[in-house]
């Protein structure tokens, strides 16, 4: 007789999430993990560990892994085509019940990557809610829910080139350079950009590698210095961890970096040079919900407000009495008829 666990267990394993395939196909259609977590802007271990759960649910391996290439197993062949279809009648089925629904019927589900989502929305979601009471939200903060698609308005960076989706480009956050004063005391602070070369960079895009090229410039002057980074990765959290704990010189967005320049426990580097803004943030809703005017009044809402956010100057010390203002104080609702 089987034990009961077992059989939970075997039951269990009969669950293939849709989450799951979809993130399969993609990593095929994009030839890698790497190509995939980008297109889908959530980091490439979420991508990975998808796969490797549906592989271990499914007791095959689909995808053949080397250094450099990845390639189907017959597995994967077969399933392939069926994970791909999965993924395209789920986005289907939602736009099909969001047109039945009435607007009014259930919250307009948001979802943003944790990172951009605790620091941009946490602010500015009350402000929404106060000024259109009678729309209410479902926030998530999740990255496979956003790599999955099941919501109504999304927060990400590098849209997906989807005709289903339609995107509006909210701003993308400022950058700087930043390190520890300890890393500063011990390696010496950079005087112009070419001192960069003896130093540990932390940077957040890793499809340049090996060879990264930062620009900088001041006034009419530009300088364009090739790196080889420490540490390249595509998620801005570990990115802001490594460089607070001092392993380098981080190029991070501005608004991760406020608090720790308040404080004293990051220092701005080359502060007179500006380097490019970091990776473009998009609001993106299925076209189904085009005409349903929730959608729209909260996509209007950020546009007007997400900048005004990203834009707040970094403080020179923390104040006195600190308050509620970091990241969205002065964002005011636009006017409404």
């Amino acid at each position: 007789m089987r034990h009961p666990e077992t059989e939970i267990e075997a039951a269990m394993n009969l669950v293939w999430t849709p989450a799951q395939l979809a993130l399969f196909a993609k990593v095929v259609d994009l030839h890698g993990f790497s190509a995939a977590a980008r297109a889908l802007a959530v980091p490439k271990a979420a991508v990975s560990r998808a796969v490797a759960d549906l592989e271990k649910t499914l007791g095959v391996r689909v995808l053949e892994r080397t250094t450099r290439r990845i390639a189907l197993t017959s597995a994967g062949r077969l399933l392939y085509p069926h994970a791909k279809r999965v993924g395209e009648e789920t986005d289907a089925a939602r736009s099909a019940i969001a047109k039945l629904q009435s607007p009014e019927s259930r919250p307009l589900r948001v979802v943003a990557d944790p990172t951009y989502g605790r620091v941009l929305l946490s602010p500015l979601v009350p402000r929404f809610l106060e000024a259109f009471a009678h729309v209410p939200l479902e926030v998530a903060l999740d990255a496979q829910q956003l790599a999955a698609g099941a919501w109504d308005v999304a927060i990400r960076t590098r849209p997906p080139a989807d005709g289903s989706i339609t995107q509006r480009l909210l701003g993308a956050p400022p950058a700087l350079l930043c390190a520890t004063p300890a890393y500063l005391q011990q390696r010496g602070v950079p005087a112009r950009p070419d001192d960069l070369r003896s130093h540990d960079l932390l940077t957040p895009d890793a499809a340049e590698l090996p060879e990264f090229r930062l620009l900088l410039e001041r006034g009419a002057q530009r300088a364009e210095v090739p790196l080889t980074p420490k540490l390249a990765v595509d998620d801005p959290a570990v990115l802001h961890a490594a460089t607070a704990a001092g392993l380098g010189i981080g190029l991070l967005p501005e608004f991760l970096c406020r608090q720790g320049l308040a404080t004293g426990r990051l220092k701005p580097v080359l502060s007179e040079w500006a380097v490019p803004a970091a990776a473009a943030l998009y609001a993106l809703y299925p076209t189904a919900l085009e005409s349903d005017p929730r959608a729209q009044q909260f996509v209007d809402f950020l546009a007007a407000n997400i900048v005004p956010a990203l834009s707040l100057p970094v403080p020179a010390r923390a104040p006195a009495h600190p308050r509620a203002h970091d990241a969205g104080e002065n964002a005011h609702p636009p006017a409404r008829g």
